[in-house]
């Protein structure tokens, strides 16, 4: 009989269990299925956002978003299209009760023991194709499962268990839906090109500030410096606005103090319109940049 068997809420940066379905089930086989899940529970965040880990006779499937991740154990021929459906349950109603500040300060496991109650009646409705029939609509997410499978670990993936090695580790560190930005807005497009523009200008005239000191020994080879150092905090800051970094908007506002340090310093070499043009364009990119943030939950599933 094809049927949910356990299933429990962790976080994701630690892998602190959060909640859990309780149950009495002693075969051997489960047993080591939820050890797997205990290990793999530790690594979500090196792994996409959605898995499956295929064994002979247990399936484990999980979610992972907002900083939470939700895993379920499964017979080997439960429908995914309804072991995912599952998890989405789990996700959507641990969303609304929970705030993340309360997520994120949790010391003990299993501090949302209340939540079991709703993980356990779900289960039982999962169980009961007959009254679960009637109470959702599946198309949307076997479109979702087509479109966007499920990620096929292997026991190697999750790391040294049952004597398996652990060289794979790393492979997916980085994958996870809070490292997908925001869609690029057309403002962010004209600040971006303009930003280019600027460290292109800085380049050029690097260049030219080379020539001069090459044949006059008294020019300032500082400028040379503050060129250079202009144009790669305006490259850099495209690259920021672009793709996902830690401390992202930190080093933003650092590579702006950079443009703003190098055009004081260039104030001889450029009037007050160029100087504004360069600092207002910095300026906006790092808006731009503050506003494009990571996407934090995962595709709706529309269920």
């Amino acid at each position: 009989m094809s049927m949910v068997l356990f299933a429990s809420v962790v976080r994701v940066r630690d892998g602190l269990p959060l909640s859990a379905s309780t149950d009495h089930e002693q075969d051997k086989g489960l047993q080591e299925t939820k050890k797997n899940l205990k290990a793999l529970s530790k690594k979500l965040s090196q792994f996409p956002d959605r898995c499956s880990l295929r064994s002979d006779v247990y399936n484990i499937n999980f979610t992972s978003s907002l900083g939470v991740g939700y895993l379920m154990v499964c017979t080997e021929n439960y429908p995914n299209v309804l072991a995912f459906s599952f998890l989405d349950e789990l996700q959507r109603e641990f969303i609304v009760t929970y705030d993340k500040k309360r997520i994120n300060s949790a010391l003990r496991p299993f501090s949302f023991i209340e939540f079991d109650n709703f993980i356990r009646k779900t289960k039982q409705r999962y169980n009961s194709p007959r009254s679960l029939s009637t109470k959702i609509n599946l198309a949307d997410m076997q479109t979702e499962i087509k479109l966007r499978p499920p990620y096929q670990l292997s026991a190697e993936d999750i790391g040294s268990i049952n004597g398996f090695s652990q060289h794979k580790q790393s492979k997916y560190k980085g994958i996870g839906p809070v490292h997908m930005l925001e869609p690029v807005t057309l403002a962010g497009i004209v600040t971006c090109v303009l930003s280019v523009l600027c460290g292109a200008l800085n380049l050029l005239r690097g260049v030219h500030a080379i020539e001069s000191v090459l044949q006059n020994e008294d020019e300032d080879f500082n400028y040379v410096i503050a060129f250079f150092l202009g144009t790669a905090a305006c490259l850099y800051q495209c690259y920021l606005f672009a793709f996902y970094s830690v401390w992202r908007n930190v080093k933003s506002f650092l590579s702006f103090t950079m443009i703003c340090l190098c055009n004081m310093y260039l104030y001889e070499l450029r009037n007050m319109w160029q100087i504004l043009f360069h600092v207002t364009v910095g300026a906006f990119i790092t808006l731009q940049i503050h506003l494009r943030q990571p996407q934090g939950k995962a595709p709706d599933y529309n269920v």
